[in-house]
């Protein structure tokens, strides 16, 4: 089993920043990659960015971030970091932190709450 805790949400003005980290316990040995996923209100949930744990740190964003959004990880830590640029109001969602074992994204975590204010 692995647990997920997110931290760093909060309320910010468009074209402000924040970062959101997620902190990894538990069999973390298992964990091939980690990433963000997004949910708004009355929509889908939707993939943010990922970035592989077991070797390079190769990273992935949806196009929507692309260019604001950073995804990084600390491996001493255990913790993966998202720094949100250049936020914009769309940006507002719920944001969860998951782990991907064996290609699938198996654990969450309980989420953070991010608005952008206009």
């Amino acid at each position: 089993q692995v647990q997920l805790v997110e931290s760093g949400g909060g309320l910010v003005q468009a074209g402000g920043s924040l970062r959101l980290a997620c902190a990894a316990s538990g069999n973390i040995f298992s964990i091939n990659a980690m990433g963000w996923y997004r949910q708004a209100p009355g929509k889908q949930r939707e993939l943010v960015a990922t970035i592989t744990i077991t070797s390079g740190g190769s990273t992935n964003y949806a196009d929507s971030v692309k260019g604001r959004f950073t995804i990084s990880r600390d491996n001493a830590k255990n913790t993966v970091y998202l720094q949100m640029n250049s936020l914009k109001p769309e940006d507002t969602a719920v944001y969860y932190c998951a782990a991907d074992e064996s290609g699938i994204w198996n654990y969450w975590g309980q989420g953070t709450q991010v608005t952008v204010s206009s």
